[in-house]
């Protein structure tokens, strides 16, 4: 996939509890976003790897530590914001089993448990349903997903595999 936005990455860490499986989200506190749950994520920097980036910003938003090989390839989401073009994104996606440390607050985010079966998408962007939930069953997306000109809901969603 070429790049046509800004190259970002996100981090779906779960886990197995008596109840299911759980995702951990967070509550942006800044920025893009701001007040919305959200994957754990953010901008690839020059001269990083899309690995190199989410590892960098896992750690950074929640102080968890993902090393390489724990990252399973959950595949790629692009959104297209015809009325904000500069908020165009890339987004490399990606899930871990296997982390060290607690997530904790940061300036950036709240972390939280949520049931992988029960998003708070009501909390979320409304281009979460469209395909997180294949991403946190295992699974593999190529989206891309293009938002009304409101910038909030989305006009459509569509699949590039086959």
């Amino acid at each position: 996939m070429s790049r046509r936005g800004a190259a970002v990455t996100l981090c779906f860490l779960l886990r197995d509890t008596p109840a299911g499986t759980e995702v951990l989200l967070g509550m942006k506190r800044t920025g893009f976003g701001k007040g919305k749950i959200v994957g754990i994520g953010g901008h690839v920097e020059p001269g990083e790897t899309d690995q190199e980036a989410v590892i960098r910003e896992v750690f950074e938003e929640t102080g968890v530590s993902v090393l390489p090989e724990d990252l399973v390839d959950a595949g790629a989401v692009r959104f297209v914001f015809p009325a904000r073009p500069e908020w165009n994104m890339e987004t490399s996606l990606f899930t871990a089993w296997t982390w060290q440390g607690e997530p904790a607050e940061s300036d950036e985010i709240v972390p939280e448990w949520f049931p992988a079966r029960r998003l708070p998408a009501d909390r979320m962007w409304q281009d979460a349903d469209h395909w997180l939930p294949v991403v946190l069953e295992g699974g593999q997306v190529n989206v891309v997903v293009t938002m009304h000109t409101d910038n909030e809901s989305v006009a459509s969603s569509e699949s590039l595999l086959p």
